[in-house]
């Protein structure tokens, strides 16, 4: 179920699909791979949309839609790696695993995909400063020296994502689906805005 190196590899052709100026052909997927791709994309978008409310010249107004659309992809960011874990356990459950006697995993597989799919992003956008024309003396270099650790990061991530997948697959280790419980996208747990949403909240307190 889980390849560690397709992940990465898909991620990493993903990613430089998407920066690509003209529409490519559709790389074809299974259900599984479909979906690490979505929550791929998910990465994707929100590390571009960061970007705007870095833009220097960004007014407040720009500043604060860009902010609300942080919070939704960052949610969507968040859903499809609970959802990677929710089809892998439900492909497992079949199988009589995970055992729940089992020692349990502190991070489960979708947030290691997650972790993966940022690092992807990382290596395409250090490795782009590895290659400007116009960067200054030692710019090259320096980001040369910063993809090699990244690299290496991933390499480690993936092969912490394999041993955990064959222990798992063996007995010998297990992951629950854990839930990231955001707050600030609902109204009715977020103090900020639900005094907005609840008109007699604000209302007793203003007599």
């Amino acid at each position: 179920m889980i390849a560690p190196g397709e992940i990465v590899e898909l991620q990493d052709r993903l990613t430089q699909r998407w920066h690509e100026p003209a529409e490519a052909v559709a790389i074809p997927l299974g259900e599984w791979l479909a979906l690490v791709a979505r929550q791929h994309r998910a990465n994707f978008d929100l590390w571009h949309i960061e970007d705007e409310a870095r833009a220097p010249g960004a007014s407040d107004k720009e500043i604060a839609a860009v902010k609300r659309r942080i919070d939704r992809t960052n949610q969507l960011r968040n859903d499809l790696a609970e959802e990677l874990d929710r089809k892998l356990l439900e492909w497992l459950a079949p199988r009589g695993l995970p055992k729940c006697e089992a020692a349990l995993h502190s991070e489960s597989p979708g947030l290691i995909i997650d972790r993966l799919s940022i690092l992807a992003l990382k290596i395409y956008h250090t490795r782009e400063e590895t290659e400007r024309k116009d960067a200054p003396e030692g710019h090259a270099a320096h980001n040369l020296e910063r993809l090699r650790v990244l690299e290496e990061q991933r390499a480690d991530l993936a092969d912490c994502l394999d041993t955990l997948w064959r222990d798992t697959m063996s007995g010998a280790r297990c992951f629950k689906l854990y839930r990231q419980m955001k707050m600030y996208n609902d109204p009715a747990l977020n103090p900020a805005i639900y005094g907005d949403v609840r008109g007699d909240v604000k209302g007793e307190k203003g007599r």
